[in-house]
């Protein structure tokens, strides 16, 4: 176990908000919180998968809805602690440690602002390895581990307990409709894990992952280098395409945030056409009509001179933007994985092909 520095909660929120493939809630609020919580004293602890027995209890955590409502709403890391220490009253135990359930976005800063008010460590891992929009789109739903309970508590006082689930699907369902129903954000405990369940099925060492990957785009920044080859670099990536926002249409349904942005080529794209897909994050991109990348490989839209991540929620006409790729974690391209993650699970009647293949 080890101390976070407030550097590093910096330079997790750029790598994070980069793996969060457009979605998991831009990390700038959850940042300004963590800033504050530093500011008081207060300093958090990383600790290993390893150092935990197997039979303590850990919380995975996560803000649940649509992007484009957590940009609106401001975030209070009481409303997180609240989830977590609901579930506790609910199984009449004590939690060891806090993890991000996904490491995309504002949603691998949500496990830090509740350690940091319930003074718990925050676990180096996910459960994703990236951001997806689904509740059974995680490696403990490929394990076929279980479901149940969830706690869930808004910023008006709002609190529920999914005490049972048939299915994966069937706890998106209802999670998803209380989600709904108190604005389309919430904090959420999903069903605690073991620490056997953690070093067996969880997707290790992601927190540092996206924190050396928000290094790397400092470090550029400050030699005056591209921030997007740093990140290519230091993540295995593939440029994918470049241009600028021409058109995007873009809704908040059900809880999530779905549409489609066309990009017009510049540089040594010039003449071509992109176009993507998304439900809170992007899920499958065509090049002239062609499929050309697609979920579980990551889909990253990245502001070409900044090297920034964009959200599906700040995508806006005439950014100009780079598209790149990253390698999903192994789990989602097992078949299994596949199954619950790649193309058809978001309807699109696509066979996944790997980039990287």
């Amino acid at each position: 176990m080890r101390p976070v520095t407030a550097d590093e909660i910096e330079s997790l929120a750029i790598g994070a908000w980069i793996l969060g493939t457009g979605g998991g809630g831009s990390p700038y609020l959850a940042l300004l919180n963590m800033r504050q919580v530093y500011r008081r004293g207060v300093v958090c602890r990383l600790m290993d998968a390893s150092e935990l027995d197997d039979d303590d209890l850990v919380a995975v955590v996560s803000n649940m809805g649509a992007p484009l409502v957590g940009q609106e709403r401001l975030t209070d890391p009481k409303t997180m602690a609240l989830a977590v220490t609901m579930m506790e009253e609910y199984l009449g135990r004590k939690f060891r440690a806090v993890m991000s359930l996904e490491i995309g976005g504002g949603n691998s800063i949500q496990p830090f602002m509740g350690a940091a008010m319930l003074d718990l460590p925050v676990i180096d891992g996910d459960c994703m390895g990236r951001a997806f929009p689904e509740a059974q789109m995680t490696s403990f739903a490929i394990h076929d581990l279980r479901m149940y309970p969830l706690t869930l508590a808004d910023v008006r006082d709002n609190a529920v307990v999914v005490a049972r689930a048939a299915s994966w699907k069937w706890m998106e369902r209802i999670s998803r409709k209380a989600c709904v129903e108190v604005g389309s954000i919430a904090s959420t405990c999903k069903a605690p894990r073991t620490g056997k369940e953690i070093k067996e099925c969880a997707i290790l060492g992601s927190t540092t992952k996206a924190i050396g990957i928000g290094r790397a785009v400092q470090a550029a920044r400050r030699a005056h280098r591209d921030p997007i080859d740093a990140v290519l670099e230091v993540a295995a990536g593939i440029k994918i395409f470049s241009g600028k926002i021409h058109d995007i249409a873009r809704r908040t349904t059900e809880g999530f945030l779905r549409g489609t942005a066309t990009i017009e080529a510049l540089d040594a794209f010039r003449g071509h056409r992109f176009r993507l897909a998304f439900q809170n994050e992007f899920a499958v991109g065509w090049l002239d009509d062609v499929p050309r990348v697609m979920t579980p490989d990551l889909i990253c839209v990245l502001d070409t001179v900044s090297g920034d991540a964009i959200g599906t929620e700040t995508l806006r006409y005439g950014q100009r933007v780079t598209v790149i790729a990253l390698p999903a974690p192994p789990i989602l391209l097992t078949p299994k994985g596949i199954e619950h993650v790649g193309p058809r699970a978001f309807g699109y009647d696509l066979d996944f092909r790997s980039v990287f293949a």
